[in-house]
């Protein structure tokens, strides 16, 4: 929790700084990449957490992993490796982007559900989220098939939980306090 909220300034500071520069989108970009790049590597997410190998080791790796990035995204780099908290980089890059969105008016549903999302039904979800919020909205669906049926929607900080496991977890509690 404590590097969420650590992540969550960085990114505030990060995008400040990209906005004084008119560096938002490319920064954005990096950002977008970095998420990409750890999220599809394993080894890379070992070696940032890693106590063992040493800050410079780490930095190293980063520059040659992430060649041709603005200077901001460079910055951020450099200033985690000195401030020894790279094992945030790619927390405060989903950070960033989050926030780059929102400042862009554009938002991401996460539709979690025990199937697929059919075409229709998302074009639907995507409507109604449209109309709810007055935002640019994609739609991200998660698999999970432990809800059974139904639907979680999360739009930012608000989440509908229209799942059968959630319906029969309320009926459960309420046979147990009677």
């Amino acid at each position: 929790m404590a590097g969420s909220r650590a992540a969550i300034r960085y990114a505030k500071a990060i995008l400040g700084l990209a906005q004084e520069q008119n560096a938002g989108e490319a920064v954005a970009k990096d950002m977008d990449s970095i998420v990409k790049t750890v999220e599809n590597s394993k080894d890379l997410r070992l070696m940032l957490n890693s106590p063992i190998v040493k800050s410079e080791t780490k930095k190293a790796a980063l520059q040659e992993i992430f060649t041709g990035m603005h200077s901001v995204s460079e910055g951020v780099i450099d200033m985690l490796v000195s401030n020894k908290r790279i094992d945030l980089l790619d927390n405060i890059a989903v950070q960033y982007c989050n926030l780059f969105d929102q400042l862009q008016g554009k938002q991401v549903a996460i539709v979690t559900t025990a199937v697929p999302l059919t075409d229709g039904l998302r074009d639907k979800v995507l409507a109604k989220v449209k109309d709810l919020t007055n935002n640019e909205v994609t739609i991200e669906n998660k698999i999970d098939e432990s809800i059974i049926g139904g639907f979680i929607l999360r739009v930012g900080d608000l989440q509908y939980n229209a799942s059968i496991a959630n319906q029969l977890n309320t009926l459960k509690r309420t046979f147990s306090q009677n």
